[in-house]
């Protein structure tokens, strides 16, 4: 199984953008999903803070949504945080959902805007442009690496 760590603003729609375009990007993101089924999709985005885990989920389309299995813990909740990590959030809400879920061993990949977000060189963050989101043009490298995984 492989798992795709998802941030929102951003990715889904531009960063900073106005509410009528949220998830503007969704259906794209959406047809990478479907090119890749034994993908699940963790959110990692600080709308997990304020949205509960079924308003997040039901922002997918029905056949898609059930591949949305939870969301990272909040870093300043996290216990047993590796030194290595204390200066990358994001990541280190990534390895421990990975660890609290038994997916340590599995491939991840993580898409998000924010590169300081995690450590410096990490294979297994695919970056987009805060200003754009996922396009279509990005797809398809996306939809390779989950693939290669």
């Amino acid at each position: 199984m492989r798992t795709l760590f998802l941030d929102i603003d951003g990715v889904l729609h531009p960063e900073h953008c106005h509410d009528s375009r949220h998830f503007c990007c969704l259906p794209v993101f959406e047809k990478v999903l479907h090119k890749v089924p034994d993908c699940e999709v963790v959110i990692t985005s600080t709308w997990r803070l304020t949205v509960p885990f079924h308003g997040l989920r039901s922002r997918f389309s029905p056949n898609m949504a059930h591949r949305i299995v939870g969301t990272t813990g909040k870093f300043s909740s996290l216990a047993d945080v590796p030194s290595s990590l204390l200066s990358y959030e994001r990541e280190a809400e990534c390895y421990a959902w990975l660890r609290r879920n038994d997916r340590a061993i599995f491939p991840w990949l993580a898409l998000d805007d924010r590169a300081w977000l995690f450590r410096p060189f990490n294979r297994s963050l695919f970056l987009v442009d805060g200003k754009t989101g996922i396009t279509t043009a990005r797809a398809d490298e996306l939809i390779e690496r989950l693939r290669n995984l």
